[in-house]
């Protein structure tokens, strides 16, 4: 019968794929809903979530007509502001192997080594470009060592990018307009990262960072609020293995201390480490101040000039 033989040697992921399709494996309903995003498909009956890692294979930008359509349309990697090129130029691999991994010729390995070296020299067309090359990857440089987001490179890169065109890089380095962009897109999207910190990856001195940073941020008008120390907690608390109970004691500390004005001219890594040290004492989970002072790289005599300060405003003595 040979019919029904190859009926049964049917694969087993066949079976899977038709199961999902027909009916739930569970209660065998035929009533599977696929959420509005897309990603799960469930069962309306049993609630059993069959498919929960559907891969939307559409582009991630949206079109309302023909045209809109047409001129997003495009292949390859996003464009992406972390590259002075935008990443529209081509790559060739350093490795001297062909397409089907076998090792090429010595001739072939001369003449590629020869387009990389050209590659590279036509990548970059004047020197305001060879800039903002050096430029971004210094920014991504310290950005893997500072270990932020990608959505903070993006926005260092934009801001860089800003003062190159606003002509405001003249009589300052290199480094350190990179590197005040990359602090002030650090502030911008709440990701907590002082200036001592920022300062020990870069290859120039805080006090030039600090001034670089004030003029740009007043000629692009950032606008950027000052540094909240409630955002430091979590970070903090976390290098110093405390639980929740002292990171939620420590907010409180900031929050009520912050109501009664002591906040203003403070450090807010001090302050915040001030708050964490005293936390940790009331919910007895000691640290001593120099373990947290090298968390929040501030000196000892700054935490116990903030906690002596907190402790009164709060009426513990």
């Amino acid at each position: 019968m040979p019919g029904p033989t190859r009926q049964r040697e049917r694969t087993s992921e066949d079976e899977t794929e038709t199961e999902e399709e027909t009916g739930c494996p569970e209660c065998d309903s035929d009533s599977l809903v696929r959420s509005g995003d897309g990603g799960e498909l469930v069962c309306d009956d049993c609630g059993l979530v069959i498919e929960e890692e559907h891969i939307d294979r559409g582009p991630e930008w949206r079109a309302f007509n023909h045209s809109e359509r047409q001129s997003k349309s495009r292949v390859g990697a996003p464009t992406t502001q972390t590259m002075h090129d935008k990443g529209l130029t081509t790559q060739i691999d350093w490795k001297d192997k062909d397409a089907y991994g076998r090792s090429i010729s010595s001739e072939k390995r001369s003449q590629m080594h020869r387009l990389r070296k050209w590659q590279e020299r036509i990548r970059t067309k004047d020197a305001g470009e060879r800039n903002l090359q050096f430029a971004l990857s210094e920014i991504d440089r310290m950005s893997s060592a500072l270990g932020v987001p990608r959505s903070v490179r993006e926005v260092a890169s934009v801001i860089y990018r800003r003062a190159l065109d606003d002509d405001l890089i003249r009589g300052r380095s290199i480094e350190g307009v990179a590197t005040a962009a990359l602090y002030a897109a650090c502030r911008q999207e709440g990701i907590p990262r002082s200036l001592d910190e920022v300062a020990e990856v870069a290859r120039v001195e805080q006090k030039e960072i600090g001034r670089t940073y004030r003029y740009i941020a007043q000629e692009l008008s950032l606008g950027l609020e000052p540094v909240d120390p409630v955002q430091y907690v979590p970070r903090f608390c976390s290098e110093l293995g405390l639980s929740e109970e002292v990171e939620q004691k420590t907010r409180e500390i900031i929050e009520v201390t912050a109501e009664k004005g002591m906040l203003s001219g403070k450090s807010p890594t001090g302050y915040a480490a001030a708050a964490i040290y005293a936390a940790s004492l009331l919910c007895n989970e000691k640290k001593t101040q120099r373990e947290v002072a090298e968390v929040a790289q501030v000196t000892e005599v700054t935490i116990r000039n903030r906690y002596q300060e907190q402790i009164e405003a709060l009426g513990i003595h």
